[in-house]
C-alpha cells in the first residue's frame, strides 16, 4: 500500500473509520506512517493525535478499541478507509459514532443482538429471554418453528398489523436461536453475500 504521507505539509492523511459489520461511518482521525504501522502491528486504530502530539490507540483510556479489520486506501493515495470492529461506543460523549448518528432502523438488528446476550445472563424470572436460554436449545428452536407458523398464517389473510407483529416475533426468536448456537446474524449475511456473488 503506497500511501502519500508528503502530500500534506503534516505529513497526516485522513483516516475515515467505518464499522465493518454495519458500514456506519464512526469517526475521522488522521494517521502519520507511525501511526499507520502501529495499527497494522497492534490490530487497534491509532492516530497520530493533533492535539496531543503524539500517537493515540482509540481506546487506550476507555478500553473501546477499534480492532482492525481491514485498511483501503483512495485514489489519489492520500486517504485512508479504515474498517473496524468498535469495542463499546466510539463517541467520547458515549454514542455509536462522532457524528450524533443514533442506531437506525438497519442497525438495530445489531444492537438487539447485543440486548439478548446482555439479558440471557439475566434472572430468568425477570427476563423471557433468559427463561428461554434456560429451557434449553429444543425450547428454543421450537419457539422458532411456532413463531414461523403463525407468520405463515397471518401470511394467508388480510390482518397487516398482525402479520408485521408476527414476523418481528419470528425475528427475535431466530436472533435468540443464532445466539444459543453461538452464531451472530452476521455469520448468515455473510453466507448471503457469498451467494450473491456466485
Amino acid at each position: 500500500m503506497n500511501i502519500d504521507f508528503a502530500k500534506y505539509s503534516d505529513g497526516l492523511v485522513p483516516a475515515i473509520v467505518q464499522d465493518n459489520e454495519t458500514s456506519k461511518v464512526l469517526m475521522l482521525g488522521f494517521m502519520n506512517e507511525e501511526a499507520f504501522a502501529k495499527t497494522r502491528e497492534i490490530g487497534k486504530v491509532t492516530f497520530y493525535s493533533r492535539t496531543k502530539q503524539r500517537l493515540w490507540t482509540k481506546g487506550e483510556e476507555s478500553g473501546n478499541f477499534l480492532l482492525l479489520k481491514e485498511c483501503l486506501l483512495d485514489c489519489d493515495n492520500d486517504t485512508l478507509l479504515i474498517k473496524a470492529n468498535p469495542v463499546g461506543p466510539v463517541c467520547h460523549t458515549g454514542a455509536d459514532t462522532c457524528f450524533n448518528e443514533t442506531n437506525n432502523n438497519n442497525h438495530f438488528l445489531h444492537t438487539l443482538e447485543d440486548v439478548i446476550e446482555q439479558r440471557k445472563q439475566a434472572d430468568p424470572e425477570k427476563s423471557y429471554v433468559s427463561s428461554l436460554f434456560k429451557k434449553g436449545l429444543n425450547k428454543i428452536a421450537q419457539k422458532v418453528g411456532e413463531e414461523a407458523v403463525e407468520v405463515v398464517i397471518e401470511a394467508k389473510d388480510d390482518n397487516e398489523e398482525l402479520f408485521l407483529n408476527e414476523s418481528a416475533d419470528l425475528l427475535f426468536h431466530y436472533l435468540i436461536l443464532l445466539n444459543a448456537k453461538g452464531y451472530k446474524l452476521q455469520n448468515v449475511i455473510e453466507i448471503l453475500q457469498q451467494r450473491h456473488s456466485k
